[in-house]
């Protein structure tokens, strides 16, 4: 007896549910992204392998560009209202200075995101702009490599006297083509004021499977 053949027919399937679906993860993915801030002073940390992260808490930043300039900075947790350690840098730099800045120009290196970059003699003027006209503007760095005139002493002397009892992560950002002198005179500020510890920054390359920075990577990327 002869086999009764059953006719194929397409299948159909309704994609509308699923289309829906993606359109809200990839909403979602969109609005819930943090793109990385572009950052005021660009420079090109050399690699190395590294296996932890460094902590972006109390930070105080040393940057050298290319050129050698230096430039100063402190994280913006240092500012805060109830504790604010910023305020009493400034306050501290101004006495030893005696640069007669005003409560607007003082309260302006509170703000998120400023650094210092110029002599004493220009600082009065620089603390009357904000962060992002210092971003548009060519400035000349803190004077260290004249040993009479090492302007980084008196810097890090404040922020020594104003953090004393609390952790201060000591940061210095070289760019890859800074010179040797300019990176020399960083280091003497710091041993004048017995700071012998200090971290640098540097691009990561080649991080060692299950490394705290690898897993950071990995967390990163999903």
């Amino acid at each position: 007896m002869p086999k009764i053949k059953i006719p194929r027919k397409s299948t159909n399937i309704d994609m509308t549910a699923m289309c829906d679906v993606a359109f809200l993860l990839l909403s979602f993915f969109i609005l819930a992204t943090q793109f990385k801030p572009a950052e005021a002073l660009e420079v090109q940390t050399p690699t190395s392998v590294q296996t932890t992260v460094a902590e972006m808490k109390n930070v105080v930043m040393i940057t050298i560009d290319k050129s050698g300039r230096v430039f100063y900075s402190l994280s913006d947790d240092l500012g805060a209202k109830d504790n604010n350690f910023k305020a009493e840098v400034i306050e501290a730099v101004n006495e030893a200075k005696n640069l007669n800045l005003t409560a607007q120009e003082k309260a302006m290196f509170s703000f998120p995101g400023y650094y210092i970059g110029v002599p004493f003699s220009q600082l009065k003027s620089a603390l009357q702009k904000s962060p992002e006209q210092l971003a548009g503007m060519n400035l000349p760095g803190i004077p260290v490599t004249d040993t009479l005139n090492n302007e980084l002493q008196v810097w890090m002397r404040a922020t020594v006297d104003v953090m004393q009892g609390k952790t201060m992560n000591l940061l210095v950002k070289g760019d890859n083509e800074s010179k040797y002198p300019t990176f020399k005179a960083v280091m003497d500020a710091f041993k004048k004021n017995e700071l012998f510890k200090f971290k640098m920054v540097t691009n990561p390359e080649g991080v060692p499977p299950g490394s705290e920075l690898a897993k950071k990577a990995r967390a990163e990327s999903h």
